[in-house]
């Protein structure tokens, strides 16, 4: 699964990367440490603009949700069922990349995960990148609009089965030749597969 990403590079090459506008990232700060269960608004880029980066909440809410409560489950979106959970189906095709020049994970080094190691996840030169993402337009009951969003996870590559050696899950990180396809509603099964993106992992203390 996938609970803690980075993104500590400035607006400025955000917009580089994506060739996007980033007017609406005037409260964004990068954070070296995005903890999902913080539900941090994070810069994102949606099928409906994809010219320009916005901040989006992680944390699903789905539009038929009473209230904010259920974000603490849908902060990662298995590919496999993603049709299938009710939280899940109707935004299939609401698509956004989630940006990012990071993400952690934990390998156990105990078999009952009480010594841990923790790791470190980017591309070669700790390089900008999407993760695949699907969001929700969420509006309470008094008129009040969330926007939210969910990372979609995969069954893990050989470098992340070693690094998350317990579920054996790694969040679809795109190639740059595929966001867009992702991003245009491109059937979602062509990406449910081991991607092998060229990461790399750096032990942390």
């Amino acid at each position: 699964m996938c609970y803690q990403t980075r993104i500590i590079k400035e607006k400025e090459a955000i917009s580089q990367r994506f060739n996007a506008d980033i007017s609406a990232l005037v409260s964004f700060n990068p954070i070296e440490k995005c903890v999902a269960f913080t539900f941090p608004e994070t810069p994102v880029i949606t099928d409906t603009a994809p010219n320009k980066v916005q901040l989006y909440h992680w944390g699903l809410i789905p539009k038929f949700s009473a209230d904010i409560s259920i974000r603490n489950y849908t902060l990662n979106a298995r590919i496999e069922t993603l049709s299938e959970r009710k939280s899940f189906k109707d935004a299939v095709q609401n698509r956004c990349l989630i940006i990012a020049d990071g993400f952690y994970e934990w390998q156990w080094l105990t078999k009952s995960g009480s010594r841990k190691q923790k790791y470190l996840i980017t591309l070669p030169n700790e390089e900008l990148f999407a993760f695949a993402g699907i969001y929700s337009n969420w509006e309470n009951r008094v008129g009040q609009n969330l926007n939210t969003y969910t990372i979609i996870t995969t069954q893990a590559n050989e470098l992340l089965s070693e690094i998350h050696n317990t579920k054996h899950r790694m969040p679809v990180v795109l190639k740059k030749e595929d966001e867009q396809s992702w991003l245009q509603g491109e059937n979602y099964e062509d990406f449910k597969f081991p991607y092998s993106c060229n990461l790399i992992a750096k032990a942390l203390k």
